[in-house]
């Protein structure tokens, strides 16, 4: 009997190739993640302590949404890199600043685990939106990320909280892993709740270096005016689920999203659709 092992260069290939194909699609709905993730990117924003003037290196930038909400919080003093594996999702926050005049945003193609590579000392913030879930090698990351920050800089990063809290995301993932057959994650595989139990940021953070660490629960509902909404976000948007879906043919994943929505309809009610969803915060200190 073989035993599967995880491969972290074929995922980053996929990893990148599922952004890039998403990216029109994550830039399209932008103003409803932003209103999603609006309290957790203001609490990684309060715990970075970024302020006007701050230089800021945003990990994991995406399209960029709280990228150009940090460029305008640091103003014309101040400095944004964002940094992404997917240069269409990049291309979407430069144009996307341009237009906005925010001439305090620069975007880099790099993989979040070379971090290591930008100047040492050369930033007072590094954040990062739900990206360190996702790389393979978090104390490399972590690592990189703490020699770019000056001494005394803070990082802070949002996370997800655990499954049973999320059901907006456990439940569809659940669904689908049940359908295609798939067993548990496999031994160091990153994933939306590697980091969400009790502790386990906390320590992540520690075990890196930081001190003064501290974390933020938030609730963060996925608010949407029905499940079918939810279903069409989810398709149009997270590249992870139709990776899970990769074994099935078409009709079996046509049958699976109708399970889903079938399943995410436990959520609706007279205000809509409202799925579970809590946001970890966590930030330390460059000591």
């Amino acid at each position: 009997m073989t035993t599967q092992t995880f491969d972290p260069v074929a995922f980053k290939q996929t990893t990148r190739r599922q952004w890039q194909d998403a990216a029109e699609a994550w830039h399209r709905w932008g103003d409803f993640i932003g209103r999603w993730l609006g309290e957790s990117t203001e609490a990684m924003i309060d715990l970075a302590r970024i302020g006007p003037g701050s230089q800021v290196l945003d990990v994991a930038a995406g399209a960029g949404e709280q990228s150009l909400r940090i460029a305008r919080k640091v103003g014309p003093a101040g400095r944004v890199l964002a940094t992404d594996l997917a240069p269409d999702l990049l291309a979407r926050a430069r144009a996307d600043a341009v237009a906005q005049g925010l001439d305090n945003l620069e975007t880099l193609e790099q993989d979040g685990e070379d971090t290591g590579s930008l100047p040492p000392g050369s930033f007072d913030a590094v954040v990062s939106r739900v990206g360190l879930i996702y790389f393979p090698d978090r104390a490399k990351a972590l690592a990189g990320m703490r020699s770019a920050l000056r001494d005394g800089g803070r990082i802070s990063v949002v996370t997800y909280s655990t499954p049973d809290a999320n059901g907006f995301f456990s439940v569809p993932v659940g669904i689908i892993r049940e359908r295609a057959e798939l067993g548990p994650p496999l031994p160091g595989q990153p994933g939306p709740f590697s980091l969400g139990a009790d502790g386990v940021l906390e320590q992540t953070l520690a075990d890196a270096g930081f001190v003064d660490v501290e974390v933020r629960r938030v609730p963060s509902p996925v608010v949407l005016p029905s499940a079918a909404e939810c279903v069409r976000f989810q398709q149009e948007s997270f590249g992870a689920l139709h990776q899970l879906m990769a074994g099935l043919s078409e009709a079996e994943r046509a049958d699976t999203w109708a399970e889903v929505h079938e399943a995410l309809t436990a959520y609706e009610g007279p205000d809509g659709f409202v799925g579970p969803c809590e946001m970890l915060v966590g930030a330390g200190t460059k000591g």
